[in-house]
Parts: C-alpha cells; sequence; structure tokens
C-alpha cells in the first residue's frame, strides 16, 4: 500500500512541471456569431461550498449574471451544501455545469462523464496548496511533531470529498502510518467539518489541535477578516495541486463549451473573483487532473 501511496505522491511533483506551459498562453478561437440553437434556455450550474453559502451567495449572482449577458440566456448558479451533493446533481442532470474540487471532479468524470474545461488562476497560476495548520500558541510545529505527538491530538478535515481538506493530507498521514481509514487512525479523534472556513475556524478557537485547508481559500478568508491570520502557523504544505475545475456535463457541444469558456475568461469583476481568491481563469482540460485521479485510486476512492 505504502508504495501505491508513494507513486500517487510522485505523479503529482511530476505533474507541476508538466503543466507549467499552461500559464503561457491560452489561445480561445471563439465564432462571435454563435448559433442561437447551440445555447439552451436556462443554463444551471451547480457548485461546491468552499466558503460559508451566505459568503458566497453575491459573487455567485454576479457571476451568474455576466455569464448570463455573455451568452444571451438565462444562467443560475446554485451552491450545494456539500461536496457530493454537486457530483449527484451532475450525474443525474439536474445541473449542465458543474465547480468541483479535484476529486469531486474526477470522481463525477468516472461516473457520469463531466468534462473540465475551465479553473481558476491564483497570483497568475493555476495551482494552490493543502495546509495543514495549527494555532500560533501550539507546541506542534511539522509534521513530524504531529507523529510524535498523534495520540494526543485532534485533527479537523473538511468535506471528505475535498482534496486539499481531505484526500491529500489524509494520504501524507498515511504515508507516515498514522492513519489507515476514517474509523482506524492512531489520533485522540478526527472531525470532518464539512468546510474549509470551519476546519480553520476550529483551529483558530483552539477546538482542535490541527486542520486541514486549501490555501487558496485560507488567504480569503484572512483577507476577509473570517479568520484572524496572525492565530495561526502552516506546518505542512503539499505539493502544487491544479485548481479547482469548472466541468460541463457530457454530450455538451464543442460551441457551447467554447462559449462557456469565453465568458469566464471575460470575467473581470473583482467581488466574483475575490470569492475564490482568484486572479482570473484559464481552460483547462481532462488531463490535468489525472494526479488527483491517480491519488483518488491509491486512497481507494475510484
Amino acid at each position: 500500500m505504502k508504495k501505491v501511496l508513494s507513486l500517487a505522491i510522485i505523479f503529482l511533483l511530476i505533474f507541476t512541471l508538466a503543466a507549467c506551459s499552461k500559464t503561457e498562453d491560452n489561445p480561445l478561437e471563439v465564432d462571435h456569431n454563435l448559433d442561437e440553437s447551440i445555447v439552451p434556455e436556462k443554463i444551471i450550474i451547480g457548485a461546491i461550498p468552499t466558503q460559508n453559502q451566505g459568503d458566497m451567495k453575491g459573487a455567485m449572482d454576479k457571476l451568474a449574471q455576466h455569464v448570463s449577458n455573455e451568452l444571451g440566456t438565462e444562467v443560475i448558479i446554485e451552491v450545494y451544501p456539500d461536496y457530493n451533493g454537486v457530483v449527484e446533481a451532475m450525474n443525474y442532470g439536474q445541473v449542465d455545469m458543474a465547480y468541483f474540487g479535484p476529486l469531486t471532479y474526477v470522481i463525477a468524470n468516472d461516473r457520469g462523464g463531466a468534462e473540465a474545461i475551465l479553473t481558476l488562476l491564483v497570483d497568475g497560476a493555476p495551482y494552490y496548496y493543502s495546509y495543514m495548520i495549527t494555532h500560533v500558541d501550539s507546541t506542534i510545529n511539522s509534521l513530524e511533531d504531529v507523529v510524535e505527538n498523534v495520540g494526543d491530538l485532534q485533527f479537523a478535515f473538511g468535506d471528505v470529498n475535498s482534496t486539499s481538506g481531505s484526500l491529500i493530507p489524509t494520504l501524507a498521514l498515511k504515508e507516515k502510518e498514522i492513519f489507515r481509514d476514517q474509523l482506524d487512525t492512531d489520533f485522540k479523534e478526527i472531525f470532518y467539518t464539512g468546510g474549509h472556513d470551519a476546519a480553520a475556524l476550529a483551529v483558530q478557537e483552539k477546538k482542535v489541535d490541527v486542520g486541514a485547508v486549501d490555501s487558496a481559500i485560507f488567504e480569503v478568508m484572512k483577507r476577509n477578516g473570517v479568520v484572524d491570520g496572525s492565530k495561526f502557523k502552516i506546518i505542512w504544505e503539499s505539493e502544487p495541486l491544479f485548481q479547482y475545475p469548472w466541468a460541463v456535463k457530457k454530450g455538451t457541444s464543442e460551441e457551447l463549451k467554447v462559449a462557456l469558456q469565453e465568458a469566464f475568461l471575460s470575467v473581470t469583476d473583482q467581488e466574483i473573483l475575490d470569492v475564490f481568491g482568484a486572479s482570473g481563469f484559464i481552460t483547462a482540460e481532462d488531463k490535468d487532473y489525472e494526479p488527483v485521479r491517480q491519488a483518488a485510486k491509491a486512497d481507494g476512492r475510484l
């Protein structure tokens, strides 16, 4: 098992080199005389709750209006209460497009043929990290400290289907042989909080000793005052992960894919970008998420 997990981490290392070219140019040849027959009367987009749903609503409403204006059709973005809900909505044809985490995307692709077409740029690059964080007052300063003190520690993950809040830190803990599955760990207690904000707040309020969060979302939370950045230490950082994908349902026409890409690439509204901690959007494709797919297989998620 350990050899399989090591291969998954190697895939992640190789990926960081292979994906670099994505930031250098991003050509899109778009037919501005789009045939109205390829645009449905309504487009429904599902989104995972990266932050408190109330905090996301205003930005998502503005994004929906922007895409609506660009495509000339009604667009609705619905933020779901958990990650798996978005996967199921895509699988059952309840949404035309979805904003996934990388892990939920590869699950949706495997189950229902969802196809990634866009992702986020953060500081000009389509990457983010999984962090393990502790309170600034904690004596835990590294992953090795976690290993040495594991029996006394409480650990907060995000959603069980989160890439940075669950999958990647779980693999790191399995490599250290202190986590076998959700019911079999060496920790005093583990929790799945359902979101990055809840995991970070649990650490800030000293309800848990260590938490796993998305680096980009963590920075947004600090910037927006959701958490107090001075209260944290980052004790572990993963290799770069390819950013969250926006994916269309199986069978979506090439013309509509390109139209959606153009609509997202033209977003400049800072309120929309800030909710993702993003500087913009960039095109993406399924192969960008192959390292996460391999990690999911190594962890028994696929």
